[in-house]
């Protein structure tokens, strides 16, 4: 068999990039049905995994993939078709920039804290750009350091963009180089107009071309794998407008939150919710100001399970 990486899905059909000298990008389905153990999800098969297949038919280039190879880490959030099940965003990254902007599209700190605590509990490293920042007024300015000053304590860097103007447009660059990359955030926020800065030959606007398999493709309904360089890779995601939490339980989700985790055991209780417990160290830190009532806010969101709020 072949090892091969999954470099996009379409639900039925894989794009499958062989790892061997050749790099040849296969048509291939999946042989019988998969299931990870303790994980309901919606697509058995991520961008980002990597496989083992056979060749079928060389003609029609296809191929049927017979294994998947145990996932480092993946991101997941609630599929929008099937209720309890989850999506799989991507497999096997070494980090995940969300893009996010203040207006236009306006990002909720509630989706963003959300997309912080799907990568953290995967420990995977964070990084948040903030895009468009020529379109701010001062006071936007100021909301969005203010936001940085808020995240990059936890171990979030910020880094601050414009495709428009080419405002940190080489930092973005080196951000990426030689790493797995999931590029996330809400349609409209310009993920692809900075991804288009560094690798224009990707036109990833129109998304007409895939530089693996050198064909046409959609626009972004279903997350891709482009090649930036050598040994550097973005996955490209959908664009999203809700991030429903699922596989973490109520007691564990203040772990997923750098600044409370710090904190967990100095609660009375040791199974605290930090909802109403007394004696509560979560509580007095937002009633000091060492935790943000914002980011306290999200928590109670996940808590309660709603997805939509803030």
């Amino acid at each position: 068999m072949i090892k091969g990486l999954v470099i996009r899905s379409t639900g039925s059909w894989y794009e499958v990039l062989s790892l061997d000298e050749e790099r040849h990008v296969w048509q291939c389905r999946l042989k019988g049905v998969f299931k990870i153990k303790g994980l309901k999800t919606s697509n058995p098969i991520a961008v980002g995994d990597k496989v083992f297949f056979e060749i079928e038919d060389e003609n029609q280039n296809h191929g049927t993939i017979y294994k998947i190879e145990q996932r480092v880490n993946y991101v997941i959030r609630k599929s929008v078709h099937k209720t309890a099940h989850g999506h799989i965003l991507a497999a096997n990254v070494d980090q995940a920039v969300i893009i996010v902007t203040v207006s236009l599209p306006r990002t909720s700190l509630g989706f963003l804290d959300r997309f912080l605590v799907s990568t953290e509990s995967f420990r995977i490293p964070t990084v948040i750009v903030f895009n468009k920042i020529d379109l701010l007024d001062e006071d936007e300015k100021d909301y969005v350091a203010d936001l940085a000053s808020l995240y990059e304590p936890m171990g979030y860097r910020c880094l601050f963009t414009s495709a428009e103007t080419g405002l940190n447009i080489e930092e973005f660059r080196d951000l990426l180089k030689e790493k797995i990359s999931l590029i996330s955030g809400h349609s409209g926020v310009g993920k692809s107009s900075l991804v288009n800065k560094i690798a224009p030959h990707l036109d990833l606007k129109t998304t007409e071309i895939s530089t693996f398999a050198n064909k046409g493709v959609h626009t972004t309904t279903f997350s891709t794998m482009f090649e930036l360089d050598d040994n550097s890779f973005i996955i490209d995601t959908p664009g999203i407008k809700e991030l429903g939490l699922i596989d973490i339980e109520k007691e564990e989700l203040g772990h997923f939150f750098p600044e409370m985790r710090e904190k967990l055991g100095e609660c009375r209780y040791h199974n605290c919710l930090h909802l109403n417990e007394p004696a509560c160290a979560i509580k007095k830190a937002v009633q000091d100001g060492e935790i943000a009532e914002s980011r306290y806010a999200s928590y109670l969101s996940m808590i309660e399970g709603d997805d939509n709020r803030r």
